[in-house]
């Protein structure tokens, strides 16, 4: 038997023996099938003389993209948190015991998942054909102000509402998920201890469902990151925007193209290391229901943490 077959293993007396690995060669077949993917595309690429890396480099850390690096990060984490607490607002609407309610939940839902978010984008950024100002006014009274439509909905601001209104509905169906994960007896303890619906939910469920929906967000905060080029067709200040911008001018189209991607790799390679560490620290940070008699025990531990109920006295 050949030693680069075979692998010791140990009993739990002591014993040794060893055992026979399987031969693998289509694992073989697909490691150079790979590299000779990767050498075919990066010759295509890297070797292209079509294409001018001295430009790339050029423009790489030119102030015009890293402003628009700027914008998609702060166009991403607006919209994702506003998504996430309107989604949280239309969630819990959704599984509200009033029908007008958990209606109109609905109708957000199906509205917003089922138009494109382009679409969205284009409508905010054109709401002033449809509301040419916009007017805060008392009723009945001259009392009021009124703004320009085309000076409150920039780029960026129809950036934000069409993201994240539509990042929202599919918040809404995570949360919603979230809350239906935690225990029914967490809700009931809490009614017996006298709170009411609302309380329970925003006291006792929402609490903990967000530990369980907030890992989840950051596939939607790397989503958003990518998402945001998009912002392109409303003439914003993105990433995405300032590079066209520029290979408008000088007709270096690849070139920026490949300076986008290589920004847009790096700030999701970024987002991706955060969310790991975010898993980590939820993963082990859950809130733990200690063992008591009916809904009373776990009353007590929602409120003051984990405890320790008292053995009875032996009779």
């Amino acid at each position: 038997m050949s030693n680069r077959r075979t692998a010791p293993f140990t009993t739990d007396d002591g014993s040794e023996f060893a055992i026979e690995r399987r031969a693998h060669p289509w694992r073989w077949v697909t490691a150079i099938v790979a590299i000779l993917v990767v050498i075919w595309v990066a010759s295509i690429i890297l070797f292209n003389e079509r294409i001018h890396w001295d430009a790339v480099g050029q423009y790489l850390f030119d102030g015009r993209i890293l402003r628009g690096i700027g914008v998609t990060i702060w166009i991403s984490i607006t919209a994702t948190a506003l998504g996430l607490v309107l989604g949280v607002v239309i969630a819990v609407m959704k599984l509200s015991h009033n029908p007008v309610l958990k209606w109109i939940a609905e109708a957000y839902i199906w509205f917003f998942r089922g138009t494109p978010v382009l679409v969205q984008l284009i409508f905010w950024f054109n709401l002033a054909f449809l509301l040419p100002y916009i007017t805060i006014q008392i009723p009945w009274t001259l009392i009021g102000y009124r703004w320009d439509t085309n000076d409150v909905i920039s780029g960026a601001t129809a950036a934000v509402l069409g993201l994240g209104l539509n990042l929202a509905a599919y918040f809404a169906e995570t949360v919603r998920a979230g809350i239906l994960a935690v225990d029914k007896g967490q809700t009931e303890a809490a009614l017996v201890g006298g709170m009411t619906r609302g309380q329970a939910m925003r006291l006792v469920v929402l609490p903990q469902a967000l530990r369980i929906v907030i890992p989840p967000t950051a596939n939607e905060f790397i989503s958003m990151l990518k998402t945001t080029s998009l912002i392109i067709v409303v003439a914003g200040n993105d990433l995405m925007s300032e590079a066209s911008k520029i290979y408008k001018q000088n007709n270096m189209i690849i070139e920026l193209l490949i300076v986008a991607s290589l920004w847009y790799m790096l700030m999701t390679a970024i987002a991706t290391y955060l969310q790991s560490r975010l898993e980590r620290r939820f993963g082990k940070d859950r809130v733990r229901i200690a063992r008591g008699n009916g809904t009373q025990g776990r009353l007590i531990d929602l409120v003051t943490g984990p405890i320790k109920m008292p053995a009875r006295n032996a009779k």
